[in-house]
């Protein structure tokens, strides 16, 4: 028998994200009313006070309505947008899709991921579909990887040999007039006087949302703990030669190694001598949890304010195994797509302040966690070598917060005297390796 074609109407809602999330900011729209959208096509982008999430679509249809404009709340479980559909059976009434965060792409690879599409608009595809092009294997250059016509015609000039024609170049602005000439006399005169610019400008008041708004509750609870402090400074001229000669063999291994890793590395195997460094502590302060895993934070810098995604089980991971998840990481965050799992169940964290400036800092722990580590910036310092000589070193500074409730002045002093020697010596790391 022929099936019959029906038109239907079908809100799409938003789904549960998780982590007792219950309203999330749309931060950018993919679609408006009038598109035809496939399923698994991208609706929008919106952001928790945990990550940023993708919202894919579960129908083929038009989009007839949207329910917010970029910036609003989102409810869970409210209607996103409208959707008209044309199908010969019955519509089944499934979970929206969530796309998570997009993984790091190799250079010339496409991952396919459940759950997720190459995204690109109708006329892209179609684009690509009229030269017989596979989508997968087109590397996009927009937002979140989205496919351009750019990226399908370089694509296209690649397979063919053909040279596509520069975009033109704006055209030259000509030189100024040549000035009459002024007089020395003149020149030494007071320059004219111009009138003050009006300040037109106003205030601006807007709700705090997003990691902003994750940021106030997490700092709130962190004004609970009495934080001890303890600074120090780390000669780091071994490690330097070090990392000069490790560079470029990781580089021909496809890896950026900078000094972090080897931060990283050192703090986890002095995690391993004290562990109630890498420990929990319940709100009522009653219970110690001591945990297996060393899930190392990295205060990341970003376009959406301070985030902390965390290398899991470094005590388990080499150091170039720690630099490629640094990479990736930094990646995703560049990209504004750290997604929940990588920014959650952190036990330790150390802020790299110093690639942005300063020497010594305050940090702030992150409840749960009971201890965090800043690094300042490696200065070159005249120090005393053991013959008394003067010698240039590569000095930086490091300041440790712990929480004073559990941890005393001298297990954190010992703690950093030990990184303190896998840094100075990195030698002696290696014995200790597993």
């Amino acid at each position: 028998s022929a099936d019959v074609l029906s038109i239907s109407l079908c809100q799409f809602k938003l789904s549960d994200i998780g982590e007792g999330i219950m309203e999330v900011t749309v931060k950018e729209w993919y679609v408006k009313e009038g598109d035809r959208v496939s399923q698994f096509d991208s609706i929008c982008e919106v952001q928790s006070d945990k990550a940023s999430v993708t919202i894919t679509s579960r129908y083929d249809g038009v989009i007839t309505k949207l329910y917010y404009d970029v910036e609003a709340t989102a409810l869970v479980g409210k209607p996103l947008v409208d959707i008209e559909t044309e199908s010969s059976s019955e519509v089944i009434q499934e979970e929206d899709v969530v796309e998570t965060p997009a993984m790091a792409r190799e250079e010339h690879t496409h991952q396919e991921i459940k759950g997720q599409k190459t995204q690109a608009t109708p006329a892209v595809r179609r684009l690509a579909m009229e030269n017989n092009i596979k989508l997968s294997e087109v590397v996009g250059t927009g937002k979140d990887g989205r496919i351009l016509k750019e990226d399908i015609l370089n694509y296209l000039a690649k397979q063919t040999g053909a040279i596509l024609p520069p975009a033109p170049s704006p055209a030259p602005t000509p030189p100024p007039p040549p000035a009459t000439a002024v007089s020395p006399a003149a020149m030494l005169q007071a320059p004219p006087t111009s009138p003050k610019p009006v300040f037109t400008g106003k205030d601006v008041t807007e709700p705090l949302k997003g990691f902003h708004k994750a940021m106030v509750k997490t700092m709130t609870a962190s004004l609970k703990i009495p934080h001890f402090g303890y600074c120090d400074e780390v000669d780091l001229s071994r490690l330097v030669a070090l990392r000069k000669d490790l560079k470029p063999v990781a580089e021909f291994r496809g890896v950026k190694l900078s000094y972090m890793p080897f931060f990283i590395k050192a703090a986890s195997l002095g995690l391993m001598h004290f562990p109630i460094l890498n420990a929990s502590v319940d709100e009522a302060c009653q219970n110690i949890t001591y945990k297996a895993s060393h899930n190392i934070g990295l205060a990341m810098d970003t376009t959406q304010g301070l985030l902390v995604p965390n290398v899991k089980n470094v005590q388990v991971l080499s150091v170039l195994q720690i630099a490629q998840e640094l990479n990736r990481l930094q990646v995703l965050g560049a990209a504004g797509q750290l997604g929940s799992a990588d920014l959650s169940g952190g036990t330790f964290t150390l802020s790299n302040i110093g690639s942005i400036g300063g020497t010594y800092a305050k940090p702030v722990i992150l409840p749960p966690e009971v201890a965090i580590g800043a690094l300042g910036k490696i200065q070159i310092l005249p120090r005393f070598d053991t013959s008394g000589q003067v010698v240039r070193a590569h000095i930086m500074n490091v300041s440790w917060s712990a929480d004073h409730r559990i941890i005393d002045g001298a297990t954190m002093c010992r703690f950093s005297n030990l990184w303190k020697e896998y840094l100075e010596n990195p030698a002696c790391m290696v014995l200790d390796l597993k």
